[in-house]
């Protein structure tokens, strides 16, 4: 399944990630492990081996190809792979909603390539996949991405006590919803 989504203005695109794009991946990875451990889960070493992100891709085409996931690269217009974007957990029926996370490598932070990223994510959500509502969680003390959901029209809905094993500690999340009937006003122009 391929798929690729533009951001002229901002100079970068989406495309879900191909076997091919593993060693992009994980060069991604290593060069941004130290910064972001902090906002990460505790990884085996051999989760930084190209075999490892070979098998994370491959699984990850197949959850986009039976409508669980969709896990984007974010790339600039040269192609070089800046970050990674992903609509995961996927739910349907009655609850139409999928989880988002992101991150972006730390030398190219703050110049607007998440926000305009997580923009064109949730333009495919509620146009192409439907849903009805996307969330995300993320440290108390991750402002860079607070300010990311913010600029995007998430509200907050609360905290999470000891949400999710960050970093070898439970930590506490602040959950983050945007609904395709929110306001598109309060999105960011793409």
């Amino acid at each position: 399944m391929e798929l690729t989504l533009n951001n002229h203005t901002q100079g970068i695109y989406l495309s879900l990630l191909q076997l091919q794009d593993a060693d992009k991946l994980l060069q991604l990875r290593l060069r941004n492990q130290a910064h972001h451990q902090p906002y990460e889960p505790l990884r085996e070493a051999d989760y930084y081996t190209l075999e490892s992100q070979k098998l994370l891709l491959s699984q990850r085409l197949s959850d986009a190809e039976q409508d669980k996931a969709y896990m984007f690269g974010i790339f600039l217009a040269d192609g070089q792979l800046i970050g990674q974007i992903t609509l995961s957990n996927l739910v349907r029926g009655v609850a139409q909603y999928a989880d988002l996370g992101y991150f972006i490598d730390y030398a190219i932070q703050g110049r607007g390539h998440m926000t305009a990223a997580v923009g064109m994510v949730l333009d495919y959500a509620f146009r192409a996949l439907a849903l009805h509502r996307v969330q995300a969680s993320i440290l108390l003390h991750n402002d860079a991405s607070r300010r990311v959901l913010e600029k995007s029209g998430f509200q907050a809905e609360g905290t999470a006590r000891r949400y999710l094993k960050i970093n070898g500690e439970w930590q506490d999340h602040r959950t983050y919803s945007i609904l395709a009937d929110d306001s598109p006003a309060d999105r960011p122009v793409l």
